[in-house]
């Protein structure tokens, strides 16, 4: 199978910033994906490909990396996508996944191990707040960090 690459990953591979691999993607140089969660994933050979076209070199060796984990959880599917490319497009090499609820959030959790969540504090099924106070109850996850979020939707003045 093709390897797949964050769009992190690929400008650390190519030596350019998150945001010209975004832009090579957007004007049809880089075929590219999105994830139902909004991220953008590149094929390997696709990058390289491109890459051999502009002159760019290959690295010969592959990039190492620890990436931070983020779990972004909110019933708007919106907000959810805005975070989640604000986050992709930062320079930093940030692993972002989402959940639409607190019980996804619980499974994620367990399945993904993030480092950081960034909840809704106003879901429908479970507020932020108790996702947050639930999960720091185990063991593993009692050291992760929460911050909680307040969109303001539908306000009618």
């Amino acid at each position: 199978m093709d390897d797949i690459l964050t769009v992190f990953k690929a400008s650390k591979y190519c030596s350019v910033s998150p945001k010209t691999i975004i832009n090579w993607i957007e004007s049809g140089h880089i075929e590219a994906y999105k994830t139902v969660g909004g991220h953008r994933r590149i094929k390997k050979s696709d990058l390289e490909n491109f890459m051999n076209k502009q002159g760019i070199p290959i690295p010969k060796e592959e990039i190492a990396e620890e990436r931070i984990r983020i779990l972004v959880v909110d019933d708007d599917p919106i907000i959810v996508e805005t975070i989640v490319q604000a986050l992709e497009e930062d320079e930093y090499n940030y692993e972002v996944i989402s959940a639409s609820d607190g019980f996804e959030a619980g499974i994620q959790v367990n399945h993904f191990k993030p480092h950081l969540l960034i909840l809704d504090i106003m879901m429908p099924d479970i507020k932020g707040y108790e996702v947050c106070k639930k999960i720091k109850s185990g063991e593993d996850t009692k050291d992760m960090s929460c911050q909680h979020t307040l969109m303001k939707k539908n306000l009618k003045r």
